[in-house]
C-alpha cells in the first residue's frame, strides 16, 4: 500500500515528532510532581536518557509512546505498525526495542531501578498514580 501523504507531506509531519516533553510526558511529570516528588529530567548521564531521574533514590522512570517504543508486543492498539513502507518501519522499530532493552540492562548493572510507563496506560490515571507512588515510596 502506498504513503496516501507526498514525501515533503510525510516529512513535514514526521518533523513535528518529539522525542522530549511529549504530551504523556508532560502528563506523568504533572503526576509525579502533585505527589510530592521532586526530579531530574532527561539525564544525559544515563543510557537512554531517562525521561524522570530521582538520584537520591536511584530510580528513573521513562515514558514510553507505544508505536515508538513496540508495546505492540502486549497486543496494545497503539503499537500498530503502518500499512506502507514496512521495509523501512520494522527494522526502525525493532532498533529502537532493542536500544531500549539494552539501556534497561545498563542501568540495572549500575544499580538503578527503573518504571517504564506506557502511554497507552494513562487512560487511567489512579492506576498509574498508584504504581507511580508504590515504586516511589519503596
Amino acid at each position: 500500500m502506498a504513503d496516501t501523504l507526498s514525501n515533503l507531506d510525510r516529512s513535514r509531519r514526521m518533523a513535528l515528532v518529539r522525542s522530549k516533553d511529549t504530551g504523556p510526558e508532560l502528563t506523568v511529570r504533572r503526576l509525579v510532581h502533585g505527589l510530592g516528588f521532586r526530579y531530574r529530567l532527561h539525564g544525559k548521564d544515563l543510557p537512554g536518557r531517562p525521561d524522570l531521574v530521582f538520584r537520591s533514590k536511584k530510580k528513573v522512570i521513562f515514558v514510553h509512546g507505544c508505536f515508538w517504543h513496540r508495546h505492540g508486543d502486549s497486543g496494545c492498539k497503539l503499537a500498530r505498525l503502518p500499512k506502507s513502507r514496512l521495509d523501512f518501519w520494522r527494522p526502525k522499530l525493532e532498533a529502537n526495542k532493542k536500544r531500549d532493552n539494552k539501556n534497561r540492562r545498563l542501568l540495572h548493572a549500575e544499580g538503578w531501578e527503573i518504571l517504564i510507563v506506557w502511554e497507552c496506560e494513562l487512560r487511567d490515571l489512579g492506576k498509574i498514580e498508584r504504581r507511580i507512588r508504590a515504586f516511589l515510596k519503596s
